[in-house]
């Protein structure tokens, strides 16, 4: 999971990106200064509170941005095999919205929004939804199309696809029509899959299917993927990598072992403290005190400080650089300054690691006895 990544196998490097937004109230800057990069056939997952930045970031990889959103700067080079069958790097920041669309949307990178009924059209059969795209990237006919259509439902997990297939979004469950949304965005091939919160309306025991089955289409394909989540037991079931988001700014990344199993931000303490937890004694459900920062005024330091029990003096005044913690961690906070006091973790997320730590060990002595 952990494997070393190559260069050459890179298809997604966001380096430096800043994003705002003008409203009524002022200039807001949602994206500061993100870089972060995806390799060919790995899962990165995304977290971070709701108005981290998470979404803001993807969209803009679509192409979707809001009308009053702008990049102020940064770059999105985008490596792929073009129609002529050789490798290109395109920066997607110097694409118009309508290029990036036509060009590259549903073609080369797809997207799983988390509600199913606002992305499918209510007016339209599953099957011709699904046909669209091929049609519009692909030269094949419209019984070509609808032949994969049916394979595709099949591949994932639609019973009776010929009937579904002449069907309208109403007359499937909820759990359904997230396939047949996944299944849209598989049509054309992709290279990326960005999946936005894409079990956050269905129930567990569907949430846990739609995640395998994404997991089962990613092995098959050697697609890469990106999650956006807040639930940090999603991420554990499909990341590679984790970039923990905070007021537009990635504030923790590394390996999923790294990162999940060895927190160092304060922040990424307190999501892993605030999981519900039936494995270890506490009866208290921690929150991480305050509220994120307005992103209309200026942040002068570290924007984490108000909310952090943990900040130092320096914290008010300079924004922390990302210090190299070990391996692929590294870390926004200046608790890793070689200056800075040592800090133990809170008692509460000790007895939370642990608890992990001893259900992964037992998962992997499963696996190697299986």
């Amino acid at each position: 999971m952990s494997a070393k990544r190559d260069k050459k196998d890179r298809v997604l490097s966001i380096r430096d990106l800043n994003i705002s937004f003008e409203t009524s109230n002022g200039k807001v800057n949602a994206i500061r200064g993100v870089r972060m990069d995806l390799f060919k056939g790995e899962t990165i997952a995304i977290v971070g509170e709701s108005g981290s930045g998470k979404s803001v970031t993807v969209k803009t990889i679509m192409g979707i941005l809001a009308a009053n959103g702008k990049i102020e700067s940064g770059k999105i080079d985008y490596t792929f095999t073009n129609e002529k069958g050789e490798q290109e790097t395109v920066d997607m920041t110097k694409l118009t919205q309508k290029e990036i669309r036509y060009r590259f949307n549903g073609k080369h990178i797809a997207m799983v929004f988390q509600d199913p009924m606002t992305s499918l059209d209510p007016t339209m059969t599953i099957g011709k939804q699904i046909i669209e795209g091929m049609l519009l990237h692909e030269k094949i006919s419209k019984s070509e199309a609808k032949e994969r259509a049916i394979q595709l439902l099949t591949e994932v997990g639609i019973e009776d696809p010929e009937k579904r297939y002449k069907q309208y979004p109403h007359q499937l469950s909820g759990g359904m029509r997230q396939r047949v949304v996944i299944a849209i965005a598989l049509a054309c091939d992709p290279d990326i899959l960005i999946c936005d919160e894409p079990t956050t309306a269905l129930d567990v025991t569907i949430q846990a299917k739609i995640l395998e089955l994404i997991k089962k289409i990613q092995e098959e394909k050697h697609i890469s993927v990106i999650y956006i989540t807040h639930d940090l037991g999603v991420v554990a079931k499909v990341a590679d990598y984790v970039d923990v988001m905070y007021a537009g700014r990635i504030i923790e990344k590394g390996n999923i072992n790294e990162v999940f199993y060895d927190p160092r931000h304060p922040y990424t303490w307190g999501l892993l403290a605030s999981m519900p937890d039936t494995d270890t004694d506490s009866k208290r459900l921690f929150a991480i005190p305050g509220t994120p920062p307005d992103l209309l005024e200026e942040i002068v330091g570290d924007a984490f400080a108000p909310r952090n029990p943990f900040a130092l003096a320096i914290d008010y005044k300079a924004e922390p650089p990302m210090f190299n913690v070990g391996g692929q961690h590294r870390v926004a906070s200046w608790l890793y300054d070689p200056r800075a006091p040592k800090v133990e973790l809170p008692e509460q997320l000790q007895d939370r690691l642990k608890t992990m730590n001893a259900e992964k060990d037992r998962i992997l002595s499963q696996e190697g006895e299986a």
